[in-house]
């Protein structure tokens, strides 16, 4: 599958937003502790990718009913569902400046990932957190993704890269006051 980026403008994809806050003080300071241990990027995208996976429990997974969806409330309060965990990496690695972006999946509900940059090309990784099925790792050398959609059953790869979380995605992030509201209200398409 060829990845689109939705703006041509490769500086958008280091941006900082409401969303991807990463001048936030924990997003600088969990950014600086990661890169500590790095001998050059591609070892802090991993420690980055690592960190969020296994550190910031999917909230379902976990049984937290908070929602998140800045990248400072997702590393202050440790939580999120995989679009939160997104945001939180792509702050993580645009406060490293290493591009990020916004990908998707369909499956029953949009599933959130994101994408990196290196040698010129975008990158899939799935911050979503492992479990009993779920071996998501970070690689430059083929997808390690937690899920692969099924075209039969009518699941699919969105191609587009977006600069910023896709705004149906936030809308819903934004409007639930707790996570079973949220698994209510989670957009089946893009």
């Amino acid at each position: 599958m060829e990845l689109i980026q939705n703006t041509a403008d490769l500086s958008a994809y280091l941006a900082a937003d409401e969303v991807v806050d990463h001048h936030h003080p924990l997003v600088r300071e969990t950014a600086a502790r990661l890169a500590k241990g790095a001998a050059d990027s591609y070892a802090y995208a991993r420690a980055a990718f690592e960190f969020v996976r296994d550190a910031i429990p999917h909230s379902h997974d976990f049984g937290d009913l908070r929602v998140t969806w800045r990248a400072s409330d997702v590393l202050e309060r440790r939580t999120g569902i995989c679009y939160a965990k997104a945001h939180a990496l792509a702050a993580l690695l645009r406060a490293e400046d290493i591009p990020t972006a916004f990908c998707y999946q369909k499956f029953d509900e949009v599933h959130g990932l994101v994408a990196v940059r290196f040698n010129g090309a975008w990158h899939r990784q799935d911050p979503r957190g492992n479990k009993p099925g779920v071996d998501a790792q970070f690689s430059l050398d083929g997808e390690r993704l937690a899920f692969t959609p099924d075209p039969e059953s009518n699941e699919l790869d969105y191609p587009v890269l977006y600069a910023e979380p896709h705004p149906v995605v936030l809308s819903v992030l934004k409007a639930a006051p707790d996570r079973p509201h949220l698994w209510e209200t989670l957009p089946a398409t893009l």
